[in-house]
This record gives C-alpha cells, structure tokens and sequence, in this order.
C-alpha cells in the first residue's frame, strides 16, 4: 500500500474550509472576514510559541494546525474579493518564488561562506526587493515593546554609522528575566506603562538611526 502523497492533508483542509464557508456550511465560519479573524491569528501564534517552549510534540503539531487552520481561512475569504481575489495556491506560489529569490546560493550560483552570509544577503535582497531606503523600514510597529526594541537594534547593528546603544550593566549573577521584571515593577510603582515608554524610547532610537543613515 502506497503512502499519501506529501500535501495530500492538505487538500483534505481546503476542501474542509470550503465546506464551512460555503452555502449550507457553518453559519459562523460563513461571517467571518480578515479582520474578525485577527485576534484568533495572533492567539494561535502565542499559542503555538508556548507548545515550542512546552517541548510537547503533539501539543506543537496541533497548535501549528490551529495556525495553518488561519491562513487556510484568510485564503478561503480571499476567493471571495469581489476585486483582485487571491486563494491558497497564489499565497503558496508567492512564497515559494520568494524563497528561491531569496536563496540564490541554492537556487543559483551564488557562493556563501556561512549562516552570517545567508542572513545578510537575505537582508539586501530583501531590501531590494521592497525598495527600502532605511534599515528601520518594514519593522512591524505592531510588535509586542521588547520583540520591538530587539528587533529595531539588531537591524541598526548592521549599520557602520548606527548609534550605539550602551548594555545596561547588571549584577554579577543577576537574571535578565528577573531584571525586565523589576523594571516593569519600578515603572509600574511610578504609575508608568512599560510597553508605551519601551516603544517610545524604541521610536526615538529608531529615529536618531534614520538621521545618522542619512
């Protein structure tokens, strides 16, 4: 007996979501558009980072099914785009050609020496791609304060002229974890919201980057 070829589940999942969202399916599944769907595309991720950190391995295959379960979704609804609709095969065509763009030194001729290579051809070719001026340019300013800040200084590490933010010197011994909750504690005693002042010093880095690029 043959094995299913591999994606055969996957067209099981399409036709399921079709079922759902088609006349007689589920009237809930049915109204749902992009955007009523977003605060279930965002718990799935947290979700699915937690089943990671678990070490559980069929907590993670289902919390990873619950999130091809959205983009399955967010295909589905876009069938339905009275302009320019789009289904899964055009999402999964579209990322596809761009692994290979962005992969040239295994889709082409191109030579690297390394991971650090990969990720910083990844980077210019990226750039390229989507007509970035600055290095601050596509990061998501919806990202939690913290995964902001990371994100937001390791693409200014990149730049010769970026300016340099000082490490905050910690106890010999000291925990980093336990340290961003004492801040978050000291920020909270001083009637402080720790994820707005995060962003907020993120932002006027992000713009002392972009002054010093130009």
């Amino acid at each position: 007996m043959s094995s299913p070829l591999p994606g055969a589940a996957l067209l099981d999942l399409v036709a399921v979501m079709d079922r759902l969202r088609s006349p007689g399916g589920c009237p809930w599944d049915a109204e749902q558009t992009h955007a009523s769907l977003l605060q279930y595309l965002i718990e799935e991720c947290y979700e699915t980072v937690e089943a990671v950190e678990s070490g559980d391995r069929d907590h993670l295959v289902e919390e990873l099914g619950d999130l091809l379960l959205q983009v399955v979704f967010h295909a589905r609804i876009g069938q339905e785009r009275a302009e320019r609709p789009f289904d899964l095969d055009e999402v999964a065509a579209g990322i596809a050609t761009k692994l290979r763009n962005r992969h040239p030194h295994v889709f082409g001729d191109v030579t690297v020496a390394g991971a650090a290579e990969v990720e910083a051809n990844w980077e210019a070719l990226k750039a390229a791609e989507k007509g970035r001026a600055s290095a601050m340019d596509g990061i998501p300013p919806a990202l939690p304060a913290l995964a902001l800040a990371a994100k937001t200084q390791s693409r200014a590490a990149r730049l010769a002229a970026g300016p340099a933010v000082s490490p905050a010197a910690l106890p010999d011994g000291a925990d980093l974890g336990d340290a961003l909750f004492a801040l978050v504690a000291t920020a909270r005693t001083r009637g402080l919201d720790p994820e707005a002042e995060l962003r907020a010093a993120t932002r006027r880095y992000a713009d002392a980057v972009r002054a010093a690029e130009g």
